[in-house]
């Protein structure tokens, strides 16, 4: 196993760990130590997720494995987040949103995959970069909501309570028109697909 598909399989290993952490089985409740630790080990989770892609690129490593496993790890990893917080921190993460944001995941890979079987891909947007990153720091301002709500750094106060609540529901809003945006490139791709055999097909009775 190369080193990308190493970095992917250990952001997996840290999905078990991550649902353990923020258990009510995690050990020591000290005031802030889960929040912490478990918003540490989702950072590096997700730090490891654009570290396999830029080094399979880099070091022409790019194996079917790896593509197989890369989407699969970034699908659990936020789908266990969320379900967790849901547990975890419900004043913040509502059961509808969890929904809203792992059924948008569910869509694209499904879409995705209709895609390969047609012979066409389906290229990341910009708008589905922008959910990735709204998605870690909603996961990480909701897990440090648990413990705080807000931090007071001097005289600046750092709601973090609300940033965490604001943070969620733009990720709902983004994820949303993200999938309408894959939606309208998919359907634009399959349409122009069925109307190629169409014409091959025309072509080939001629």
């Amino acid at each position: 196993m190369n080193l990308p598909n190493s970095i992917t399989m250990s952001r997996i290993v840290m999905i078990p760990l991550l649902l353990w952490i923020l258990s009510p089985h995690f050990p020591g409740h000290t005031h802030g130590e889960q929040e912490i630790l478990a918003s540490v080990l989702f950072v590096l989770a997700s730090i490891t997720d654009g570290l396999d892609g830029y080094l399979a690129r880099k070091r022409g490593q790019i194996t079917t494995i790896g593509m197989l496993l890369d989407p699969i790890a970034d699908k659990i990893m936020v789908t266990s987040a969320l379900v967790a917080l849901v547990a975890y921190n419900p004043q913040v993460v509502k059961l509808w949103i969890a929904v809203v944001i792992i059924g948008r995941e569910f869509l694209v890979s499904g879409l995705r995959s209709i895609a390969s079987s047609e012979g066409f891909t389906i290229q990341a947007s910009d708008l589905g970069k922008l959910k990735t990153v709204i998605q870690i720091v909603c996961v990480v301002s909701a897990i440090l909501a648990h413990g705080w709500e807000q931090w007071q750094i001097g005289l600046l106060i750092v709601p973090v309570r609300w940033i965490a609540i604001a943070a969620i529901y733009f990720s709902v809003l983004v994820s949303s028109i993200s999938a309408i945006d894959y939606f309208a490139g998919f359907w634009k791709r399959i349409d122009h697909a069925s109307k190629d055999r169409r014409k091959a097909s025309v072509m080939t009775r001629r």
